[in-house]
């Protein structure tokens, strides 16, 4: 956590403390040894779901990681909204698919980088007419298979509207995509209530919600299984 600035996820703790040289691990049940570990309230504190930091270094975090007073209220929902599509993108590598973020969103920070950076590819597929292209940009993460087709859209509703995010699903429905709306828990009945609406019939059984919790142990599970993975000789 100290190489890492003083914060990390605990995805990428499961990947990287197992490669630490001379360090044996004598437990069968690592990750989980390192999920007891980084709750030891006199070392480390939970930022957010996922996201945990050094006490040491509390005073020291980058803005985007840990905002202070002088941040505002809608500079800290952009950190978050990042945060959450930087978990979706990493999740979509691991699992070999291509990453995009809108072009807007690109320079936005996370953990120390840029969802640009993170991102596996930079230009976005023209994969049907372009009244469809357009919209599909603007979903805030879109994973594409092998075929250089949409699979997986996420978007990510944060403080914003849940009903524009579904109006985008339904112009794009002749897809074979999954949908999700990544959201705050506390906004499922909100979002039951939009998914409810005429409207949204034709892609009523295709969508799902996902709270914030749910992606943190995504994420964190990903990283253990692909760590499992790398460390069996098949």
């Amino acid at each position: 956590m100290e190489q890492s600035g003083g914060f990390a996820t605990l995805g990428y703790l499961n990947q990287e403390v197992l490669k630490v040289p001379n360090v044996e691990w004598k437990t069968k049940t690592p990750f989980a040894s390192i999920r007891r570990i980084v709750q030891d309230e006199r070392f480390f504190f939970k930022i957010k779901p996922g996201l945990w930091a050094l006490r040491s270094q509390k005073d020291r975090l980058p803005p985007e990681i840990f905002p202070t007073d002088i941040i505002t209220k809608p500079e800290q929902e952009l950190f978050n909204h990042s945060y959450y599509q930087g978990l979706l993108v990493e999740i979509g590598n691991l699992k070999k698919y291509e990453t995009f973020v809108p072009s807007q969103d690109k320079n936005r920070r996370f953990l120390g980088k840029t969802l640009g950076e993170i991102c596996s590819i930079t230009n976005f597929y023209q994969f049907g007419y372009d009244q469809m292209i357009r919209k599909a940009k603007t979903v805030d993460v879109s994973w594409f298979n092998i075929r250089k087709m949409p699979s997986v859209l996420f978007e990510v509703e944060h403080s914003t509207d849940i009903q524009n995010s579904l109006l985008k699903f339904v112009e794009l429905q002749d897809y074979n995509a999954n949908f999700f709306i990544v959201a705050d828990k506390v906004r499922k009945a909100e979002y039951a209530g939009k998914l409810a609406l005429n409207a949204f019939v034709p892609i009523k059984s295709r969508v799902q919600f996902m709270d914030y919790d749910k992606l943190s142990d995504w994420h964190t599970k990903t990283f253990e299984i692909v760590t499992i993975e790398n460390n069996i000789t098949l």
